[in-house]
């Protein structure tokens, strides 16, 4: 029963960013922007620190990697602001509240403020705007985002069932489970490395989130191309990391979140056979998660199986994008 209501708590938070993309304000900016912020925070301190610092011991590395991950409040709110028109100087004053706040936390309360910052940018001269901003708008920011972070963790630790119960799956069905499940976060704004880096995941199960990532890499392109979703721009980003285009993805969830499942689960079950590990939580990204597996396994091992895993995900993108090729899809210029 606790499965099921995890699945569904996952479907009802993929839904929401379907329709905060289309029917909110400036909603497909905020999303491209919470994105950004993603690989500004998430990516840095996975390739800094959990990749280059942890497998060499390097601890200034380390710190460079604790110290990005710990501005994702910060990043997103300063992103979200800019995406809403606010100048510069305001969402720099606004961004500050959310210092040792998490990323999707910070967005969302300075997106809420943020109606409030224009209205008053609208009515204000400049110079007694932002003091208003300073004394009254930044502390409404903080406390919106202490409201939030509990509720958007429990939502996180609840969606975090479904990928423990995988883990306790048998060996294949682990896999196919667990590779699908990664795949489909890895590619919304909840981001696959903050939830495996909340979980702890190391071991068999951690390789295959990891790897799956790095699998998705050959798959997305191929549903972007083919589907015309985006741009070449679009379909490079992608490959490098989903989170780029969480905008267009949230925009068109049916076909990209399906055909993730299917190619990350297939990826899944051939790692969890090839018996590799990773000890390092949150490296569930395309870059991070093939280079960190070559620290807890053989380079051989990594290359062929990350290159079978990328040769499965391209083909389920190929047929995937065949049964999807009537589908109505919605392109950047329309968001």
């Amino acid at each position: 029963m606790e499965v099921l209501i995890s699945t569904g708590a996952l479907l009802l938070l993929l839904v929401f960013f379907n329709l905060f993309t289309h029917r909110a304000p400036d909603g497909s900016s905020v999303m491209g922007a919470l994105a950004t912020s993603a690989i500004a925070t998430y990516l840095v301190e996975a390739l800094n620190g959990l990749v280059i610092g942890d497998i060499f011991k390097l601890e200034f590395f380390q710190e460079v990697g604790m110290s990005a991950g710990s501005l994702g409040g910060v990043i997103a709110a300063f992103l979200v602001a800019l995406a809403r028109k606010i100048s510069p100087q305001n969402a720099a004053i606004l961004a500050v509240a959310f210092a040792g706040i998490d990323l999707i936390p910070g967005a969302f309360a300075a997106y809420l403020v943020s109606f409030v910052v224009i209205q008053l940018e609208k009515r204000m001269t400049n110079g007694l705007d932002f003091l208003v901003v300073v004394l009254g708008i930044v502390p409404l920011a903080r406390y919106l985002s202490l409201l939030l972070t509990p509720l958007l963790d429990n939502s996180l630790l609840k969606i975090g069932v479904i990928v423990e119960a995988a883990t306790e799956s048998s060996g294949l069905l682990m896999g196919f489970l667990l590779g699908g499940i990664i795949t489909v976060i890895g590619t919304s704004p909840l981001s696959s490395m903050a939830l495996t880096a909340m979980l702890g995941l190391t071991g068999a199960p951690m390789a295959i989130a990891s790897l799956s990532a790095f699998a998705s890499s050959f798959m997305n392109p191929v549903i972007l191309h083919r589907l015309k979703i985006g741009n070449i721009q679009s379909v490079v980003s992608i490959a490098i990391e989903p989170l780029s285009q969480a905008d267009l993805i949230s925009a068109n969830p049916i076909p990209i979140y399906s055909i993730n499942f299917i190619g990350g689960g297939l990826s899944g079950m051939i790692i969890a056979w090839s018996g590799m590990i990773n000890n390092s939580p949150g490296t569930a990204a395309p870059v991070p998660g093939l280079l960190v597996m070559f620290g807890y396994n053989p380079w051989q091992q990594v290359v062929f199986y990350g290159l079978l895993c990328g040769f499965v995900c391209f083909i389920v993108g190929w047929i995937g994008t065949n049964l999807f090729k009537n589908y109505p899809i919605t392109n950047s210029e329309l968001l």
